[in-house]
């Protein structure tokens, strides 16, 4: 698995959200999540925004690039 991977994962865990609540919060489907979460696919740019902006994080520490 890949940083982004792990990061979302631990994230979507830290708040209390269910792959399926996540991909409604954010208007994508729950086998995205998995997907996301799996390292299968990576998000596109609008729906890593998304998630940059629900988890109050920066887009570069979601993708691995910063600490």
């Amino acid at each position: 698995m890949n940083s982004f991977s792990v990061r979302l994962k631990e994230l979507r865990k830290s708040y209390n959200y269910t792959q399926k609540e996540l991909a409604d919060e954010i208007g994508a489907s729950e086998d995205s999540i998995y997907a996301w979460e799996n390292g299968r696919r990576m998000p596109s740019v609008a729906f890593l925004t998304e998630l940059c902006r629900i988890f109050r994080i920066s887009a570069d520490y979601l993708m691995g690039m910063d600490d």
